[in-house]
């Protein structure tokens, strides 16, 4: 059995810098870490957690909890919500990285934990930054000392923990994605900010709302990123005859290297348009150059995301099946990504759905079907196409007369399906829908002597 020896009064000084090293900042760090949060009515942002009646907010309030994992983009507020619940709940808090901690730094942190339990009654709170940089055998020593309650565990990430995170830690763990933070919260960031006895002392701030409104949007929802912002602004710049700091919207341009795009409603929906017809007119340069616009504009990468899955659906379809797939890996990967990289994943989305072969057949078939329901009687399914499983079934008939088209060469037989003559999908002879058009001709041939008209009826 491992032998423990502490000295008490080193214990005491490392449970004081535990409690105070966190939320007591000095002038030389960062903005954002000298107005973390001391209390919860100063966190701003993740509403969908921590508002009254939310899991999370219950969990804390309650102190009933054994391990979290907090997952999301960077500057979403993971680190500060993990020492307002230590503050919350009366719990030292201690800081490992994922990076650049072992094993042996581990086991110590939680032998003292252990200590000052025995001597304080006084319960740790475990928090590991980007605990996804932990490897398995890490991660796995954590699994006992979580179980028996020595240690209450906080994880941090910004990867999706399902991939990242063992399983059996997952199991003991309650898992909460945190989002980036609105426009709005950013906004109120902002002017919690410059009106923050900690943020600037001895200056006075005042901030346009055309400069507020551009770190809005621009941060991308990024609380750290809008703070650095400001406090480069604040810094480079001079009192004026008022003798207020003015952040105007050149000072706001600045202090994060980028130029402000007129972009409302108008220029969002414009602009979207305008990538939307440049990939449905295959012009890949065009189209990334409104991508480019967007994604400088701060336009949400998932709403750009969720377009070209649409649009790989709805303008190229059956023409190359292989946009559907892409355009969906392409979602999922910015999520795990984030900016600034995901720009790259969107672009290969955008060349290629620009360059694929067209075809809006799927789409105009649904459509087609759905007025025909809603407006028409609507078919009776055969009897031969319905549900035989069930007891009593064949008793109505039900799967009588049906032909398994496995059965017959070439997997297909000539039967009906809707018990109407109707027409709806009709491909092009474009890309891969060459292809079908070509199958579908000799299946209609097979149902008696058919050919497939020019404009793809039958």
């Amino acid at each position: 059995m491992e032998q423990l020896n502490f000295d008490i009064g080193t214990l005491a000084e490392n449970e004081e810098a535990a409690d105070n090293g966190a939320l007591t900042k000095t002038h030389d760090a960062p903005l954002a870490a000298r107005l973390r949060p001391r209390d919860i009515r100063e966190y701003v942002g993740q509403t969908h957690l921590l508002a009254p009646g939310k899991l999370l907010r219950r969990a804390i309030d309650a102190d009933r909890f054994t391990s979290i994992i907090l997952h999301g983009p960077p500057g979403v507020g993971k680190t500060s919500l993990a020492e307002l619940i230590a503050k919350t709940t009366d719990s030292a808090f201690i800081r490992l990285s994922g990076v650049s901690s072992s094993v042996a730094d581990i086991r110590r942190e939680i032998a003292q934990a252990v200590v000052r339990r025995q001597t304080s009654g006084r319960r740790s709170i475990l928090f590991i930054d980007e605990i996804h940089r932990f490897n398995r055998a890490q991660q796995d020593s954590l699994l006992p000392d979580v179980e028996s309650g020595k240690i209450r565990l906080i994880g941090a990430t910004t990867h999706n923990p399902h991939f990242y995170v063992i399983g059996p830690l997952l199991s003991r763990s309650l898992l909460f994605q945190l989002q980036p933070l609105s426009e709005d919260e950013i906004k109120e960031l902002l002017l919690r900010a410059i009106s923050d006895e900690r943020a600037f002392p001895g200056l006075r701030i005042r901030i346009s709302d055309e400069a507020l409104s551009f770190l809005a949007k621009i941060c991308e929802g990024d609380a750290r990123m809008t703070l650095n912002a400001l406090e480069i602004a604040v810094l480079t710049s001079s009192p004026g005859p008022d003798g207020f700091n003015l952040i105007d919207l050149p000072a706001a341009e600045a202090s994060i290297q980028k130029k402000a795009i007129i972009y409302g409603d108008d220029g969002h929906y414009d602009t979207a348009s305008a990538f939307i017809k440049s990939m449905r007119g295959s012009d890949p340069d065009a189209a990334v150059y409104w991508l480019a616009k967007m994604i400088h504009a701060g336009e949400d990468i998932r709403f750009i995301a969720r377009r070209i899955v649409i649009f790989a659906s709805e303008d190229i379809g059956n023409a190359d099946p292989r946009a559907i797939m892409l355009a969906t890996s392409v979602m999922q990967a910015i999520e795990m990504i984030g900016m600034p990289e995901a720009r790259i994943i969107l672009s290969q989305a955008v060349t290629y759905c620009a360059t694929a072969p067209k075809s809006n057949a799927s789409y105009m078939a649904v459509d087609e079907a759905l007025k025909d329901v809603s407006s028409e009687r609507v078919q009776e399914v055969p009897v031969h196409l319905r549900d035989a499983s069930y007891s009593g079934a064949k008793k109505m008939g039900h799967g009588e007369g049906y032909k398994y088209p496995h059965s017959f060469d070439g997997h297909f037989v000539a039967q009906e399906y809707m018990g109407v003559d109707k027409s709806y999908y009709h491909p092009s002879e474009s890309g891969y829908e060459a292809k079908i058009k070509e199958r579908m001709g000799y299946w209609a041939q097979c149902r008696g002597g058919q050919e497939i008209r020019e404009d793809g009826k039958s």
